[in-house]
């Protein structure tokens, strides 16, 4: 956050938020201690500027709120705007919020703070809000219909009935997630391979130019086997196998692990990789004429 006076005095503040917190539920606990922190410096007429177009909105009742958690911010907030003359809230595009965008990264990269900027950790986060149970979504059923049924020629593989997927789209929805401090700061740190696209969780390549849709550990068991044993499939190695999957746009986290014990157990597979595939003799090359 940055403070400006009449004056053109600069106050520089970061917020290190130490819970589960989207996106949506940063930019409001941010403009929530701002606000506090001009309360207490008595100050009576207020510009805040923000660059979240829904955040700035919904405080001017533009847009609805579309969550009851958005719903509480709006109300914590509202109880301060009373201490006010006048508070006005104006949405700026994030090209001419570079100073206040260089310091929310300061907080969320949890690098070191420069001399002259003060810090405030954020335990808890400012509204009362109900923890909602994990419920693990069934598999995509349109892309197991794809994929045909496991012939009796291969071993079944291990799978797990928990989807991984629930933790980040929970994340990216409302900012629910574990407990631990340790998971959390886990769970923040991975997330910013996804991305929540129309509901389905997407993750992003190397390169960030294209986005592959997230599926689960079974359906991803059912399309390594089709690509390794069906019409058009070889014995390939383990590697080639998870990157003909990755090309076709599909990823779930323990891809390696799945096609090494799909190889591992697979009789041709086993067959060809004892057979020596050097050639005799050392290959000469032949001089062009």
């Amino acid at each position: 956050m940055l403070f400006i006076s009449l004056t053109r005095e600069k106050l520089r503040y970061v917020l290190r938020i130490y819970f589960l917190a989207s996106n949506n539920a940063a930019e409001y606990e941010a403009c929530l201690h701002g606000l506090r922190i001009t309360v207490e410096l008595s100050i009576k007429r207020l510009y805040v500027y923000g660059d979240s177009a829904l955040v700035i909105n919904q405080l001017n009742k533009d847009w609805d709120t579309t969550s009851e958690k958005m719903d509480a911010y709006c109300k914590e907030i509202r109880k301060l705007e009373g201490k006010f003359y006048g508070i006005e809230y104006i949405h700026v595009v994030q090209d001419k919020n570079q100073v206040a965008d260089a310091l929310s990264k300061l907080g969320s990269s949890w690098s070191k703070v420069p001399h002259g900027v003060f810090i405030q950790d954020l335990l808890k986060a400012s509204i009362k809000e109900e923890e909602d149970p994990v419920v693990a979504k069934p598999p995509d059923q349109r892309l197991v219909a794809m994929v045909p049924p496991p012939t009796t020629m291969e071993p079944a593989l291990t799978t797990t009935t928990d989807d991984w997927r629930v933790p980040f789209i929970k994340y990216f929805n409302d900012g629910s997630g574990p407990t631990d401090r340790t998971e959390v700061e886990c769970l923040i740190r991975r997330s910013k391979q996804y991305l929540l696209v129309d509901g389905n969780l997407m993750h992003k390549n190397a390169k960030e130019e294209v986005l592959m849709k997230c599926i689960t550990q079974e359906a991803g068991i059912e399309l390594l086997k089709k690509i390794h044993a069906s019409t058009c499939g070889n014995h390939a190695a383990s590697r080639t196998l998870v990157d003909k999957a990755f090309r076709a746009g599909f990823y779930w986290p323990s891809s390696v692990a799945d096609v090494e014990k799909l190889v591992h157990h697979c009789k041709g597979c086993q067959f060809f990789d004892k057979r020596i595939h050097v050639p005799a003799h050392e290959i000469q090359t032949i001089p062009a004429s």
